[in-house]
């Protein structure tokens, strides 16, 4: 039945009688028993127990996205239009539930019930990709999230809770939840990480914050990848390179499981199982059995052809199968996939068993439980739909046999229209019953059909084949149709099939614009009558019969592209083409004009389709603009004058697209079919609308075929979209149907008369042998019908056999004539032949050419014409490649030669293996030097202000300076200037470049000096080079002189060989191509090995050109008597010259020849005097031959000396170009790491500002967490105040219940109040077991609740049944009571109810509270990152690339390796290393002179000690001789002279020890200046060292000022008061630890103090001492 009526204007009105079609979409159960599915404009049910069948159509359309709910029994979905519509009908009456209107632009593509309640899921593909959450039982949108850029394919909730949905596309899975908080909904998506295509498990990382651990200290930071591409917004955190993207597998189907994880299937044959809290995707592997066979259940059923040839019936367990269906039951896991095999998974853990229960040909792609879990619907990849219980042995019930193709056509089966036909592009033909839509057999013709009709004359219908064939089938027994009859008529595909009215003929029209006419009469064995050729493509064809005349005519329309109008061609179908068909043809089969009465006419207009009925009127349909034209033939029109025909009638149609138009049988009702789906029918006279009904969409291009019966009751139509619908007319006038009936039986009454006989012919006729059923089993299933159409046939076509006839009968006919014909070739062939034998033996000069003989000079003239052609085009490729060639010469040498200002060229050393090249080089741009002009003169500017800087600052703190600091301050800038040289980092000013205008590498911090430096670095390498090319030249022109020189003397060393008659070879040095590259680009004759081609024009001239030169030669050949004179008397020379002197020979007289006795005196004094000047001659010619080898070896030794000192030069000069590359190297090395510098440093500011970015973007997102935790909050805190009035009043309710009922004597109160308080029990309901639903009962839904409900009201009814009431109680107090009661408890029902509410709301607000946390700390991390970059780039500023250059012994490292280790080493400037030598040389200066002192002072002591030994026995003596003397009597004048003696000694003792003290003090003096001198000098050098540091230290001061303002900025820029605390406790710990390390240095300087002080004593103790010698 069909849903609503359709609109329509007139009259009439069809009705829908049925719909028959396949789909290859989303189908379900929307009861036990019942099946529904899309199809075009229609949903359509199918009951599988009583095959009943029920439609239910789209009133806008095409119907789009579908879904199914069976435990509901209701159906959604969508149309296909602009801003499309949900519809929800509900299976019980096709009512329509809800239309849902959302914001879908063009198409919804999936839609999906949930379980249980009222929520539909919708989504929207382009342009929105929109997930949309509806309510349809209120009808209203409860969410929406866009998920852009996924084509989702599938999408299914979660049967256990309806807050989760999952979509899959092909290359993603994705998990959505539903938050809810009272009326407000919420969608969270989370991507699920699925395998690789191995199947390996992959680890997702977050590219824009991982970076590798690894910090390069020479290479500077490792950033992300996104910072390297400089991406900045969006797309920077979710860049992945090309290469490191792993492709994952490709998901075909998901399925719940009663845990909430998923089962995924994959492309690459991957079982996957989805944990619902890791959100991961593991490989769930096979569990192979021990014999490697799959096992079958008890119940397997097998449909496959295949399986039947296996002798056992075993097939080896399937491995990696791609599943394309899963439907979960509680025995397991039912799925299917490419291999047609319906398995049961038994998954634990990570392995899983398989049992196969049903296999099938074709691939499965759905698999669907009916809602008791009882039945198993079946889908395969073409449509076919199979229902089987899995569980038992009922057989598998083919629900649909679906076709491979569209559906090409439909046809009624005449007589009556009990039957009708239908034919797919594939082949497949369906027979259909009218009554009921019911199939009632099918066939395949392996081929692929393009046109079929029905015949009138009997139970046959012929189909048309791409490959020129026509099939004929007998469809006398509907349930067994076979094929009778087969016609080749071409090798073009048969386009149009057309049975005329009459039953008598078959029109048939092909591609190439031929029409065939058949006899369509199966006892004639569906003779072919003959063809007609028309001259362009067919646009249409149909054809008249007037049953009154019973004459025929068939009309056929195309469009000449020459004219752009319709042209028609009319001819007539006599009944003579039959009975005298021979007289009607040619020899070839062509229908004689004279005997068809053919005949054209031209339209106004292009037409795509044309009628035309028995009244000369003809119907036309306008392909350039939508509306219908009458044109109405006249008698008087002469179809040989051929005019242009104006329409007298012009209606427009409201159908687009390509239409066509159908006339009915009878010829009173015109239908129009377009590609718009819509079918209008007008009254054929006056062109009024009597019916219009939507059949197809035009999403699928509308309506492709229309068929008429034979009564004009029913109406077939078929379209694109794979439907077919029957239509019957519902409501017209008895008057007009009765017609129409009328027509039809009159029809049939004239047909009658050899219907019966053609079908019992018919039933007679032999099955056509390649489609007997036997031969049909060994053809394979997949794609037969597309193999066996490709095959090429060896069947000859009707036109090839007529040709061949043709051609046979003219050879029969002509025979005598050939034979004469051949004779006399025969005959010119032997004279030709002759007369070639004879040409051969003529003169050459008489001879003619090999052509002169050809006959055929036709054939030799085309021959020649196509070599001419050939060799044109030849020529014409060479020029081309040619030309090719020379522009990529030029462009080659543009590009390296002429854009060189100093060309690359080479000078080799003459006897050494040395070649040297010279720098190529390209002029300078006009822009280059201007920038370089600009930098230069911003350096002279910059050089300038700082000099002007230093003469102020010198000037405000200039002090007096003596000659000693003044020479002190010039060796220290001498230093300073040696310091500069070393920073400098390469040797370039040692080779003409000027260095001073380089920026110091110590000072380089910003990226415009970085860039400068660059340029400045250029420029350096082009003088270095431009340098090193000028020297370079001068030794290629020296080389060029000494070539010359050497030339000038192997001129001379080859006279004075070929004088001295040497045969030696002379060294002829010469410059080879690399010296010269010029010659390169240019051709010399040698160098091409063909023949050169000459045109005739140059091949003349050089013809003229060599008869001249010969002239010429022979003129200066002729006789000159001078000349010949001089060579007969003096050899050719007037002077004999001294060279010729070697060649001189002296005749020996003429008598030398007689004996010598006979000789005379004179003879004899000649012959002496002949001997004389033969030894004078031969000495002097000894003579010569000296001074030549003397010669001969000074110009050798010359020109090797000469070469050698050339090859010195070159040598030298090889040195200075390893130098200068070596310059250059420095240079270009410096150059690399200030790109790179540069390079980092925009990585770095990149990645400040995608982190910026991010940190901006996770802001706006916590405003919205934040807004959306206050509106949480508040809307939680709003309705826990509406719940606690609601309890409150509840509380009230119950205290006040006394007050109420205070009027009730006090014995029924306790009574009553217990009544109150009593609920009814809650019923325990035995609930049905379902042990087949794995899903098992779902409490807390909607249903769920709903239903406790209603059994709560339904016991408080009872409650309150009068039965229940306290024995003297009155009616109205009970009634009160009742009331009461009821109220009380929907109160509580309701408190129920906010409670659960509630407690939602609250679990809604604390998972923003989570989601607001979650961005902070986020925010917190991004920060931390900001602030390390910054701290990483400051760094990175500060911390410069620096290239130096030292001296060997400047390097003081390990120099184990080859290569130092510079990772710990350390840069100290050379004024400190100078300085600690001098401290160094002085210490050991002061330990020499300590030495010596030490020296002297021993020689003291053991002079002392020699003195001590003789002073002590001088003692001993003295105290001997006083003792004699006291033992002596001394008188006093003995005591008198000895006292005046004692005073002369002692006075003299006094003076000299007097003296000595005087020359100690003076020794001791002159010790103390010069310590004191030392001591002013060290302290000079040290107040020079301050002074130097102190000027560093200013200069560091300044940077750190400059450090500290950029920190101060930074630190004021940062407005986390987190980061500030966190900051100040960081300082606030450093200044602990310094004030612990102070305290600890000060402790341990305590300790050393006391050591040195007890060291000191120990010294002291052990110092030697001195005491004075006067005490002894």
């Amino acid at each position: 039945m069909a849903a609503g009526s359709p609109t329509y204007n007139g009259s009439s009105l069809h009705c829908l009688k049925w719909v028959q079609g396949f789909t290859n979409r989303k189908l379900g159960f929307v009861n036990n028993k019942t099946v529904c599915y899309p199809c075009g404009n229609y949903i359509i049910f199918i009951n599988f127990e009583t095959k009943q069948r029920a439609v239910l159509r789209c009133k806008n359309g095409s119907v789009g996205a579908f879904a199914v709910n069976g435990n509901q029994g209701i159906i959604a979905f969508s149309d296909q239009q602009l801003k499309p519509t949900i519809y929800v009908y509900t299976f019980l009456g096709l009512t329509k539930q809800a239309k849902l209107k959302g914001q879908a632009s063009l198409d919804y593509s999936l839609l999906a019930f949930s379980h249980s309640g009222s929520y539909l899921a919708s989504y929207s593909s382009i342009p929105e990709f929109s997930l949309s959450i509806w309510d349809w039982r209120k009808k209203i949108l409860l969410c929406s999230q866009a998920h852009p850029g996924a084509d989702v394919t599938a999408m299914s909730f979660n049967p256990m809770s309806w807050h989760q949905l999952c979509l899959h596309s092909g290359t993603s899975v994705t998990l959505w939840s539903i938050e809810r908080s009272d009326n407000e909904h919420l969608l969270k998506s989370k991507p699920v990480t699925l395998p690789a295509q191995d199947g390996s498990t992959m680890h997702e990382q977050n590219t824009f914050f991982f970076c590798p651990n690894a910090q390069d200290p020479y290479f500077g930071p490792v950033l992300p990848i996104s910072a390297v591409a400089g991406l900045v917004g969006d797309e920077a955190e979710t860049f992945k390179p090309k290469d490191d993207t792993q492709p994952t597998v490709h998901p075909t189907v998901h399925c719940w499981t009663p845990t909430s994880d998923l089962y995924i299937g994959s492309e690459e044959g991957y079982f996957l199982k989805i944990g619902a809290d890791t959100f991961k995707a593991i490989a769930v592997h096979q569990k192979l059995s021990p014999d490697a066979k799959a096992k079958r259940r008890t119940t397997f059923r097998s449909l496959s052809h295949s399986s039947e040839k296996t002798e056992d019936g075993r097939r080896n367990e399937a491995q990696n199968v791609a599943l394309f269906a899963m439907a979960l039951h509680k025995e397991g896991l039912y799925a299917a996939g490419n291999d047609g095999v319906v398995r049961c998974y038994q998954v634990k853990g990570t392995q899983f068993q398989t049992e196969d229960c049903l296999e099938i040909d074709e691939p499965i792609t759905n698999l669907i439980f009916s809602p008791d879990y009882t039945y198993l619907l079946v889908e395969t990849e073409k449509g076919s739909l199979y229902v089987f219980n899995p569980n038992d042995n009922e057989d598998v019930v083919q629900l649909l046999d679906a076709s491979e193709g569209q559906f090409l056509g439909v046809d009624f089966i005449v007589p009556g229209s009990k039957h009708c036909v239908s034919v797919a592009e594939s082949g497949e033909m369906h027979i259909w019953q009218t009554e009921d839509g019911a199939c009632i057999s099918k066939m395949s013709l392996h081929a692929l059909v393009t046109a079929m009709a029905c015949s009138l004359s009997s139970h046959c219908v012929g189909v048309g084949t791409k490959g020129g064939h026509i099939f004929f089938i007998d469809v006398t027994d509907v349930k067994l149709p076979r094929v009778i009859h087969r016609v080749l008529l071409t090798e073009h595909p048969v386009q149009f099939l057309h049975y005329e009215q009459s039953g008598q003929f078959l029109i048939t029209g092909t591609s190439d614009g031929y029409l065939f006419i058949l006899n369509a009469l199966p006892s004639s064995l569906f003779q072919v009558l003959g063809y007609i050729v028309l001259s362009h493509e067919i646009i249409d064809l149909t054809s008249l019969y007037d049953i009154e005349k019973e004459a025929s005519e068939v009309i056929a329309l195309f469009c000449p592209p020459d004219i752009k109008r319709a042209r028609m061609e009319v001819f007539n179908l006599p009944t003579k083409i039959i009975f005298d068909n021979e007289e009607c043809i040619n020899e070839r089969g062509l229908l004689k004009d004279q005997v068809i009465r053919r005949r054209s006419y031209d339209f106004e207009f292009p037409l795509c389709s044309v009628v035309k009925r028995k009244d000369a009127t003809v119907y036309g349909y306008a392909s350039q603009a939508p509306f219908i034209c009458k044109y109405h033939f006249a008698s008087k029109i002469s179809w040989k004058d051929s005019p242009v025909i104006k329409s007298e009638k012009r209606i427009p149609s409201k159908q687009f697209g390509r239409a066509s138009l159908h006339l009915s049988p009878h010829g009173k009702w015109l239908a129009s079919v377009a590609e718009s789906g819509v079918l209008i029918i007008h009254d054929a006279a006056t062109l009024d609308i009597l019916a219009r009904e939507h059949c197809h969409s035009y999403h699928e291009h509308g309506i492709r075929t229309l068929t008429f019966s034979l009564d004009g009751q029913f109406i077939l139509v078929s379209g694109l979209d794979g439907a077919i619908v029957l239509l019957k007319w519902k409501r017209i006038s008895e008057r007009k149907l009765k017609d129409s009936v009328d027509f039809g039986n009159y029809l049939l009454s004239n047909l009658n008369n050899y219907i019966f006989q053609e079908n019992t012919f018919l039933r007679n006729m032999p099955e056509w042998v390649k489609f007997k059923k036997g031969s049909t089993v060994e053809i394979e299933e997949e794609d037969e019908y597309f193999l066996l159409t490709q095959e090429k046939s060896s069947e000859a076509t009707w036109l090839d056999q007529k040709a061949e006839k043709a051609i046979k009968e003219e050879t029969d006919k002509f025979t005598d004539k050939r034979k004469e014909v051949k004779h006399g070739i025969k005959k010119l062939r032997k004279k030709i032949q002759e007369m070639m034998f004879e040409n051969a033996k003529a003169p050459k000069i008489e001879k003619l050419d090999q052509q002169e003989f050809n006959v055929d000079v036709e054939e030799q003239e085309r021959q020649q014409i196509e070599s001419e052609k050939e060799v044109a085009r030849v020529r014409k490729d060479i020029e081309m490649e040619n030309l090719a060639n020379a522009y990529l010469r030029e462009i080659i040498k543009e590009d390296c030669w002429n854009a060189m200002s100093v060309k690359g060229r080479s000078v080799r050393s003459f006897h050494l293996p040395c070649e040297i090249q010279n720098y190529p080089m390209k002029e300078r741009g006009p822009e280059e030097l201007a920038f370089l002009e600009r930098i230069l003169h911003m350096k002279k500017i910059e050089k300038a202000d700082m000099k002007l800087r230093r003469e102020i600052v010198d000037f405000e703190s200039h002090i007096p300076v003596t000659k000693e600091e003044g020479e002190k301050a010039e060796e220290g800038e001498k230093r300073d200037e040696e310091a500069m040289h070393a920073l400098e980092g390469s040797l370039s000013s040692h080779f003409g470049a000027d260095t001073s205008v380089l920026y110091p590498q110590m000072e380089m911090h910003t990226r415009e000096e970085k860039i400068n430096q660059i340029i400045l670095l250029r420029d350096i390498i082009y003088n270095v080079k431009t340098a090193f090319n000028k020297e370079f030249d001068s030794v290629t022109r020296m080389k060029e002189l000494e070539i010359a020189r050497v030339k000038e003397r192997n001129v001379r060393i080859s006279q004075i060989l070929k004088q001295l008659e040497i045969q030696e070879e002379i060294w002829e040095p010469t410059l080879t191509d690399n010296e010269k590259p010029d010659r390169d680009l240019k051709v010399r004759d040698s160098e091409i090995k063909v023949e050169k081609y000459l045109t005739p024009v140059q091949k003349a001239k050089e013809k003229i050109m060599a008869r001249i030169n010969y002239k010429r030669r022979l003129a200066a050949q002729g006789d000159n008597a001078r000349e010949r004179g001089l060579v007969d008397m003096m050899n050719g020379v007037l002077e004999i010259k001294k060279d010729d002197i070697l060649k001189m020979e002296i005749p020996p007289p003429p008598f030398a020849s007689k004996p010598e006795a006979l000789w005379s005196e004179d003879e004899k004094k000649i012959y002496k005097e002949y001997e004389k000047k033969v030894k004078e001659l031969n000495e002097e010619r000894e003579k010569h031959r000296k001074i030549l080898e003397t010669e001969l070896r000074k110009l050798q030794s010359s020109v090797q000396e000469t070469t050698q000192t050339f090859d010195e030069i070159v040598n030298r000069l090889f040195e200075k170009k390893v130098k200068s590359e070596m310059v250059i190297y420095q240079e270009e090395l410096k150059i690399t790491n200030l790109l790179y510098s540069l390079l980092l440093d925009e990585e770095l500011s990149t990645r400040e500002a995608g982190i910026s970015h991010y940190l901006e973007k996770k802001r706006k997102e916590k405003m919205l967490t934040s807004d959306a935790v206050k509106a949480a909050r508040a809307q939680v805190d709003t309705y826990r105040e509406a719940y606690d009035i609601l309890v409150a009043e509840d509380k009230l309710m119950e205290r006040g219940f006394r007050k109420e009922f205070s009027d009730v004597p006090a014995h029924h109160i306790d009574q009553l109040f217990k009544l109150y308080k009593r609920r009814p029990r809650a019923q325990k309901t035995k609930v049905v077991c379902d042990t087949a639903n794995p899903y098992g009962d779902r409490p807390g839904s909607v249903k769920a609740l709903q239903d406790a409900y209603t059994q709560l009201m339904k016991g408080i009814d009872e409650m309150d049944e009068f039965g229940n009431k306290p024995e003297g109680l009155d009616y109205t107090i009970w009634d009160r009571l009742c009331v009461s009661r009821r109220t009380k408890v929907e109160s509580e029902q309701q408190i129920k109810q906010k409670a659960l509410t509630l407690a939602e709301m609250q679990t809604f607000l604390q998972r923003r509270i989570e989601d607001d946390e979650k961005v902070r700390k986020e925010i917190e991390q991004i920060f931390t990152e900001l602030n390390l970059l910054r701290e990483m780039k400051m760094k990175f500023q500060l911390d410069l690339m620096v290239q130096f250059l030292f001296k060997q012994g400047q390097v003081e490292l390990d120099s184990s390796n080859l290569i130092p280790d510079y990772t710990d080493a350390i840069l100290i400037n050379r004024s400190i290393i100078e300085e600690l030598n001098s401290t160094i040389r002085a210490q050991g200066e002061k330990k020499v002179a300590s030495m010596v002192e030490s020296k002297d002072f021993r020689k003291g002591i053991f002079q002392l000690e020699w003195e001590h030994k003789k002073i002590q026995m001088q003692i001993d003596d003295l105290n001997q001789k006083a003792r004699d003397i006291q033992k002596l009597n001394v008188t006093k004048d003995r005591q008198l002279f000895l006292t005046v003696l004692n005073y002369d000694s002692r006075m003299n003792r006094e003076v000299s020890v007097m003296e000595a003290t005087l020359t100690f003090l003076d020794k001791v003096h002159k010790k103390n200046v010069q310590h004191r001198e030392k001591l002013i000098m060290e302290l000079g050098k040290q107040i020079d060292q301050k002074k130097i540091a102190n000027h560093k230290l200013s200069k560091e001061i300044r940077e750190m000022l400059v450090s500290v303002s950029e920190r101060r900025h930074i630190f004021e820029a940062s407005d986390s008061d987190l980061l500030k605390q966190k900051i100040h406790k960081e300082h606030y710990e450093d200044i602990l630890q310094r004030q612990q390390l102070v305290d600890l240095a000060k402790a341990q300087a305590q300790e050393l103090s006391i050591l040195q002080a007890e060291v000191e004593r120990l010294r002291m103790k052990t110092f030697p001492a001195f005491f004075d010698v006067q005490e002894y």
